[in-house]
């Protein structure tokens, strides 16, 4: 038996499209996801509930995610993913250590407000059993820890452990980001001058120890 070019052709071509298709319904599930823990908290949702928000058939989830955990991580995976680029370019654009935290704190706080105004904000009241070390977000952590390091290396930054300085920084990012999406409608600006002051104002104290 041969096989013709246009056989071949029509191969990839359905091989295609049923890529397409995964991708598709694996993006419907996250939409889903997104809007269902953005409603009802994580506690609160259900893998039903995720469903239900699909025009997929309830063993199609299965065949994607195991549970609402992964939905979760993989929302969060996302998220990290489309910001990091973002968090790049405020390193790489910084023109002293000052300006690179304030464009930092702006870039993130700009990015959760959008994320909002779209419903795209879930991640919150995350369960015991999510991980907070997924690939992505252990990805910005390195981001925001080597422009801590490159800092401080070009003699630009007080010399402080850019591990415990990354990890303080994001942590305070993110609490007072859940403040201010809490405002209607958040205050950027302030938000930003507040967390951007306090995390350089730590990063003195903890310099002259």
């Amino acid at each position: 038996m041969t096989v013709s070019a246009t056989d071949i052709v029509e191969s990839e071509a359905g091989e295609g499209r049923r890529e397409k298709s995964k991708a598709a319904n694996r993006q419907a599930i996250l939409t889903a996801a997104r809007r269902v823990f953005s409603q009802l908290g994580y506690d609160g949702a259900t893998v039903r509930d995720i469903i239900r928000g699909t025009e997929l058939a309830s063993g199609t989830f299965y065949n994607y995610f195991k549970s609402k955990e992964e939905v979760f991580e993989a929302l969060a995976d996302d998220g990290a993913r489309r910001f990091r680029p973002v968090l790049r370019a405020a390193r790489e654009n910084a023109t002293c250590f000052e300006d690179y935290i304030y464009t930092a704190v702006h870039a993130y706080f700009t990015f959760l407000a959008e994320e909002h105004q779209s419903g795209g904000h879930p991640l919150k009241d995350r369960g015991p059993h999510v991980r907070s070390s997924t690939p992505e977000m252990l990805a910005v952590y390195e981001e925001v820890r080597d422009g801590v390091a490159e800092a401080i290396a070009k003699g630009v930054a007080p010399k402080v452990d850019p591990d415990y300085l990354a990890a303080a920084s994001i942590g305070v990012a993110q609490e007072a980001g859940e403040v201010m999406l809490r405002q209607t409608p958040p205050d950027i600006d302030a938000a930003t001058r507040f967390v951007a002051d306090f995390i350089l104002g730590g990063v003195q104290k903890a310099a002259s120890r």
